[in-house]
């Protein structure tokens, strides 16, 4: 989603734009994803920086699912449904207090909530729930049906999009860009290349060392589940500790999502399956009656300081990445594709998120040994 969204506000900017996949476009971490446009949610003490962007690109998010449905037609599914955080116990509790406590202090709009005003807002909880938070401004969307509308969008626009094409490096002359060179052995000219393959970024060939970025895989399973009545079991998205319930508003429900450090493995377990719905069920015991429609597993991008890593590599002209983005993909869509296509177009824009802040720190001179 990440690369489609570049290439469109690129496109709009007037630049000649060729995208290259190995596979369907939008088929790897976007599909998988549940939609959370949650920066209050996800909020942590230590990254304000984070916060702050996530909060513009979620303000963004409302235009950005507009334009998309008044250019291609196609509904993603936004829902300005608002999210409830639950504790199922006296521990959980005390824990939510404390994130009430921070989301005051960082200034962000949520109420709390007794378990009573909780149940009568989405009734289908649990009578065990000890406490909620209501962030109201925590929305959602459908991330594959996003990932279609930019297809469309990108290509109604111009951008050449060559799926099946997998990249399998970056072709570099001295310290700047050409182009890259694709699995099947030839090599496509561009002025300027931008890397957004999430959890595969840091595999691509050709990155002098200097410029390399630290993402890895972590690993997320997901269960997909359809009430056959129709909606209406929840109405706004659910997170509690360990996992949340996302409703589409059509009777199917995204229940996720486990954090694993595995590689690239992508295979389903049934002892994450159980404890999701173990989880899921001593909350919402409704969730049980609903069918299993999908399982699926997907890989984010991770970094060490969990932020994402936008715009020009280090030491190579040309390369740019956006990429690294963790949990917050889907919400950091909009806000990446202007700041992409903007340094794309020569207006770079200030943010923390540089890829040189994992470089190396210079060696300083060599101590003198005390005679």
């Amino acid at each position: 989603m990440i690369g489609l969204a570049i290439a469109w506000r690129a496109r709009a900017r007037g630049l000649g734009v060729t995208v290259f996949d190995g596979r369907d476009p939008g088929s790897g971490a976007s599909s998988v994803a549940a939609g959370m446009l949650a920066p209050v949610t996800e909020a942590e003490a230590g990254e304000r920086a984070l916060l702050a962007l996530g909060m513009e690109s979620a303000r963004r998010w409302p235009a950005f699912a507009a334009e998309l449905r008044d250019v291609t037609g196609v509904d993603v599914g936004y829902r300005a449904c608002g999210t409830l955080v639950v504790a199922r116990d006296g521990d959980e509790a005390e824990a939510l207090d404390r994130e009430v406590a921070l989301r005051e202090r960082l200034g962000l709009r949520t109420a709390r909530l007794l378990p009573s005003e909780a149940r009568r807002r989405e009734p289908a909880l649990a009578p065990s729930v000890r406490l909620a938070l209501d962030v109201p401004d925590d929305h959602a969307v459908d991330p594959r049906l996003v990932a279609a509308a930019l297809v469309l969008a990108a290509r109604q626009a111009g951008a050449v999009l060559h799926t099946g094409a997998g990249v399998r490096s970056v072709v570099c002359d001295g310290e700047r860009v050409t182009g890259v060179a694709l699995e099947d052995g030839s090599v496509v000219q561009a002025g300027q290349v931008v890397v957004a393959a999430g959890a595969w970024s840091a595999l691509l060939e050709g990155v002098p060392a200097s410029a390399q970025v630290p993402v890895r895989p972590v690993k997320g399973q997901t269960l997909r589940l359809l009430d056959p009545s129709g909606p209406g079991l929840l109405e706004r998205v659910l997170r509690y500790e360990g996992g949340y319930i996302v409703p589409r508003g059509d009777g199917r429900y995204v229940l996720g999502a486990t954090v694993e450090e595995r590689g690239f493995d992508t295979a389903m377990t049934a002892g994450a399956a159980y404890e999701l719905l173990r989880d899921a069920s001593e909350l919402v015991p409704g969730i049980l009656e609903l069918e299993i429609e999908e399982l699926v597993a997907g890989l984010r991008p991770g970094t060490p300081d969990n932020g994402p890593i936008l715009g020009a590599a280090q030491g190579v002209a040309g390369l740019l990445w956006a990429t690294g983005h963790f949990r917050n993909g889907i919400l950091l869509t909009p806000v990446t594709a202007d700041l992409i296509a903007a340094e794309l177009a020569g207006e770079p824009a200030e943010h923390a998120f540089a890829a040189d802040r994992f470089a190396s720190p210079a060696p300083g001179p060599a101590a003198v040994p005390a005679p």
